[in-house]
């Protein structure tokens, strides 16, 4: 299994698509806070209802444009999947590895999945309490950034 060092280097292998915002740019605020170091979800100025991923609506009172907010990158795993088949061939000598749904408590529950840092057999636990770590990509085109979750160990 290669490409498997956090920090500077990549979690999963190049070759995979760069993830970019819609035309429109909905997801945009999103992308520019991971790189940025920040996590961002939508939440409504009206109704103050939290939600993602991104709408131009509000789901709840369907009012136009909820704002972006900065939230803490922590949350707790509400559902997970150890992948054993490729989902791109890029990844075909990459398994297994981990997929977690993280529920932000903080952020009105919003779920949001990601890649599980670590080592792919883990035991991993729902409940358990998650860190977000921002990888940069500063050198691809265009540059960009992921939000990987790691198990919090001392807590």
């Amino acid at each position: 299994m290669n490409a498997r060092k956090t920090g500077d280097a990549r979690y999963l292998p190049a070759g995979l698509p760069i993830p970019v915002t819609e035309p429109d740019g909905l997801s945009a605020p999103y992308w520019q806070g991971l790189r940025e170091g920040r996590l961002r979800v939508q939440r409504c100025p009206a109704c103050q209802a939290w939600q993602f991923g991104p709408e131009w609506l509000c789901h709840r009172c369907h009012r136009f444009d909820p704002e972006w907010r900065d939230v803490e990158a922590k949350g707790l795993i509400h559902s997970w999947e150890r992948v054993w088949h490729p989902s791109h061939p890029v990844l075909r000598r990459h398994g297994p590895y981990l997929v977690v749904l993280v529920e932000l408590p903080h952020a009105g529950g919003v779920r949001m999945v990601g890649n599980l840092l670590g080592d792919p057999m883990q035991e991993v636990r729902i409940g358990a309490a998650v860190d977000g770590v921002f990888e940069h990509h500063p050198d691809a085109a265009p540059p960009y950034s992921l939000l990987q979750w790691r198990i919090r160990r001392n807590g």
